[in-house]
């Protein structure tokens, strides 16, 4: 028989669920940002970031922005070319993150893809690799910061890609 006590199991039992509640509750996070941004509800897609917070991306000419969050995010739902996206019709899908949680702080790397319609058939428009850093919060688990980078075949997607051996 074993020399753990009830107490100890318990003790062991509560840290295991709480770190399988923690990356149910980032992915569950990560997953609503397509949604959010392809329905154009600018402002809750912005409260996924805590203040402060950064989204940095691929330009379409290779360069990088960083919008900050909440008004620099949240103003970019409303750039024309995203709503001419969305009034399209569009799909930003996230693919299942590789999580990584340290206590009140997290990562996550993952793909994402941007399907877009044209006419009666459904695109790949744009793929990308993603690393998230996030924070437990008051309001639950939030993003810092995003870094996204088009799978451009550039070193700084490979960097982002290689983030997923990091424990």
């Amino acid at each position: 028989m074993s020399d753990t006590t009830l107490e100890e199991r318990l003790a062991a039992l509560e840290t295991r669920l709480r770190a399988a509640e923690d990356q149910l509750e980032i992915q569950n996070l990560l997953m609503s940002y397509g949604p959010l941004v392809d329905s154009a509800t600018a402002e809750p897609a912005a409260a996924l970031w805590v203040e402060g917070g950064g989204y940095s991306f691929t330009l379409p000419d290779g360069g990088t922005k960083r919008l900050e969050a909440p008004g620099g995010i949240a103003e970019m739902y409303g750039w024309p070319g995203h709503l001419d996206l969305v009034n399209t019709g569009c799909a930003h899908l996230t693919a299942p993150p590789r999580i990584s949680v340290h206590g009140d702080t997290a990562e996550a790397v993952g793909y994402s893809v941007v399907v877009l319609r044209e006419g009666e058939r459904w695109f790949l428009w744009r793929a990308a690799v993603n690393h998230w850093t996030l924070a437990r919060t008051a309001q639950g688990w939030r993003i810092v910061e995003r870094l996204n980078r088009a799978l451009d075949g550039s070193a700084d997607s490979h960097a982002i890609m290689r983030k997923v051996m990091a424990p």
